[in-house]
């Protein structure tokens, strides 16, 4: 055979979508493996035409599953960014929305099993560290994805998957404000360089003379405001003791605005190199954090809750996430858990294939 046959399911998760595989079917070293997922995804052509990715970077993920030798975990999740044109993979970050597939994923592969009709999946997030604990629908012993929960930017409804984040403080810095300081000022824009499950850059809208409510596509046509972020983000990075990010797809780079459509604020998310069409699980998180901690450029722009934990609405380009922070507000403002329901549906599963030359298995 002139090509490698790789077994992989196909899932969406939240409002991403990629292939989930078996760590143990692919190559150890990541020189390798970096290779292979590119081969795979058909990253460095803007349609992905070689390739299963989807010619935008929420179809270019990649989710590779194990059992955990943790003591507390079921599942290790080892994540895989893939650039849609550079050939590039981040093996940095994690990306939450994919996470919403691994529990389904991983008792379709058999690395765990039911046990009722609900099912909780105790999944470790290795890129970061974060525990996440997944409750999946099993009716009879089988994941169900017929349901009545529905997330915005996935049209219908689908089971529910509740998840429940926790450690998910300094994953990838070892600290919440990893420059130390709850605002920096870089070149003229003060931003929070915050580090809750996905560390990020956030600044307020106005603060580049946007309103906060463009859409992504407005968003992705100012290429004047890329130019301008762009530099604070790789500043940011450095800051936060990231080194050179100019390649990579961390920090994060986010916005945040007054709500106008009854949520808690306006929030638009970047990948970096263009805006998310919604809003990443991860990023979620990080952004709330931001907007609830006293003293963050955040500060103000929705009301003090008087309650905890504290449920809150993100508008995004494609609607709402809903997500449940439990933090404790005093000095020093911690973050003790974050809470959603997305959705997720196998959508194809058998072998993917990448040519011999680049691994011959």
């Amino acid at each position: 055979m002139s090509q490698t046959a790789i077994p992989f399911h196909f899932l969406r998760g939240g409002t991403s979508r990629g292939p989930y595989l078996d760590r143990a079917d692919l190559p150890e070293d990541r020189e390798t493996l970096a290779e292979v997922l590119i081969a795979m995804v058909g990253s460095g052509h803007p349609l992905n035409i070689d390739g299963i990715g989807g010619g935008a970077a929420v179809t270019t993920k990649v989710a590779m599953l194990s059992k955990s030798d943790d003591e507390w975990a079921d599942i290790d999740y080892f994540f895989a960014q893939v650039s849609v044109e550079s050939r590039l993979v981040d093996f940095k970050p994690t990306c939450g929305n994919i996470l919403v597939g691994v529990g389904p994923a991983a008792l379709e592969m058999g690395l765990i099993a039911p046990t009722g009709d609900e099912t909780e999946v105790r999944i470790r997030a290795v890129n970061t560290g974060a525990r996440v604990m997944a409750r999946v629908q099993t009716p009879g012993g089988a994941v169900s994805y017929d349901g009545d929960a529905a997330i915005d930017g996935v049209p219908g409804t689908a089971a529910p998957i509740a998840l429940n984040f926790m450690d998910v403080t300094g994953g990838a810095t070892g600290a919440l404000f990893p420059t130390g300081a709850k605002v920096d000022t870089i070149d003229g824009i003060d931003v929070t360089c915050m580090d809750v499950a996905m560390p990020m850059a956030i600044a307020r809208a106005d603060a580049f003379g946007l309103t906060g409510y463009e859409t992504a596509e407005e968003l992705d046509a100012n290429r004047a405001f890329y130019d301008r972020m762009e530099p604070i983000r790789r500043e940011a990075g450095r800051r936060m003791g990231m080194g050179d990010v100019s390649q990579s797809v961390t920090p994060k780079f986010g916005l945040v605005a007054p709500a106008r459509d009854g949520g808690a604020a306006a929030v638009r998310y970047f990948m970096p190199w263009n805006c998310h069409p919604s809003l990443a699980v991860t990023g979620s998180q990080c952004m709330a954090a931001c907007l609830l901690c006293p003293g963050t450029v955040a500060e103000g722009i929705m009301a003090a809750p008087n309650e905890n934990p504290v449920a809150m609405a993100l508008e995004h380009p494609m609607g709402q996430l809903h997500v449940v922070m439990d933090v404790n507000r005093d000095d020093p403002f911690t973050v003790n858990s974050a809470g959603l329901v997305r959705t997720a549906r196998l959508l194809a599963r058998g072998e993917v294939f990448v040519p011999r030359h680049v691994w011959s298995g």
